[in-house]
């Protein structure tokens, strides 16, 4: 079972005890990207969209979810997030919305995970928003970029 830090000697779904880590600084930050059809990323970028404020809605949804993934996330820690940032950029050619989530925290674990799920939930929510202009909006991508801290060290996505 080696590498399989969430099964235990049977085989079995575990969670790992972290009791003698030592607290330090971490650091994640994540991205994803929903391509969209033209009308949805006018929409988005001039802040038109029948629903309201997209990217501010999904900016919140993607802070509450980071906040809550050890309860969408099985076998994740509950960990106290000192910072949460969910960001977007735009590429116009593509049509595309990039999400980012940074979290940062001091505890025996995580970050990584955090991140991810701020992006999944913030992507998801723009799709929610945006849906009765464009069902076939696709979402993808979504990566860690970069973790820092605890006993891996230092990560740095190509």
């Amino acid at each position: 079972m080696d590498g399989f830090t969430h099964l235990n000697e049977n085989g079995q779904a575990n969670m790992v005890d972290v009791t003698g880590k030592a607290e330090t600084a971490r650091y994640a930050r994540a991205e994803g990207r929903i391509t969209v059809n033209a009308a949805v990323f006018t929409a988005i970028t001039e802040g038109s969209a029948a629903k309201g404020d997209v990217l501010a809605t999904a900016r919140i949804a993607g802070i509450m979810a980071a906040k809550k993934t050890p309860e969408l996330i099985p076998l994740c820690h509950t960990l106290l997030l000192n910072k949460v940032s969910v960001d977007f950029r735009f590429e116009e050619e593509k049509k595309a919305v990039i999400c980012v989530c940074e979290v940062r925290l001091t505890g025996k674990t995580g970050a990584e995970m955090e991140a991810m799920t701020g992006v999944s939930v913030a992507l998801l929510t723009i799709y929610d928003m945006c849906k009765a202009m464009d069902k076939g909006m696709v979402i993808g991508n979504i990566r860690l970029l970069e973790k820092d801290g605890g006993k891996s060290g230092h990560f740095l996505a190509e």
